[in-house]
């Protein structure tokens, strides 16, 4: 699904759940190529102009989720849960903790072992060499106690991309994706990932 698109249907269920004319949604989408900054990011880790981009197939779109720059593209799981915070009694931050749970649990069928770190928003895993990568990242916005954005989960996205970021403020030799991980090229699908995910989403936001 086109950006624009997901985030104008995000606004639309957003408005509908606050005003009980829409239910809680969660949608897993997959974006053609394009960049977000976040309302508080950076514009200088965005490292190609609007020229380049176009050349490239790709744009950059300043939305007003909190977080940095990012990359969505092919081969990413992206979810979008629109829920009423105070229905399942949560804050932001117990929310936020809520999608890098879901993360690592989903991670974790693959043999993946999904790590938070102090102070930086989203899920790592370690490397071979014992460095952290970033496997997930997590950008949100509540109106009114109603969430939109989410999440991005690198599945067998192409690592190349977040070389004209600076993604969240790291350099891109930090971003890995399941697929790399692994060092299974076949065994990991996206139609599981989505699949997998949506399932701890759900079981960890409706658990109650």
């Amino acid at each position: 699904m086109p950006y624009r698109e997901a985030w104008s249907l995000q606004s639309r269920l957003n408005e509908g759940v606050r005003n009980g004319t829409e239910q809680e949604t969660i949608l897993i989408v997959e974006h053609a190529p394009v960049y977000t900054l976040g309302f508080h990011a950076d514009a200088g880790n965005m490292l190609l102009d609007e020229q380049r981009l176009r050349a490239i197939g790709a744009e950059c779109i300043r939305i007003e989720r909190g977080g940095d720059v990012t990359f969505h593209g092919p081969g990413q799981v992206v979810a979008y849960p629109i829920i009423s915070l105070p229905n399942h009694h949560l804050g932001v931050k117990q929310y936020v903790s809520v999608l890098e749970e879901a993360v690592i649990e989903t991670i974790a069928e693959w043999g993946l072992t999904g790590e938070r770190i102090e102070g930086k928003t989203g899920v790592w895993v370690k490397g071979y060499s014992g460095v952290y990568r970033k496997i997930c990242a997590i950008g949100i916005k509540v109106r009114r106690g109603v969430t939109m954005h989410g999440l991005a989960l690198n599945v067998s996205t192409d690592l190349r991309w977040f070389g004209n970021i600076n993604p969240c403020g790291f350099s891109s030799d930090s971003v890995t994706s399941m697929m790399e991980s692994t060092g299974d090229g076949g065994g990991v699908m996206l139609s599981d990932v989505k699949r997998v995910l949506a399932e701890r989403l759900k079981n960890l936001l409706y658990r109650n």
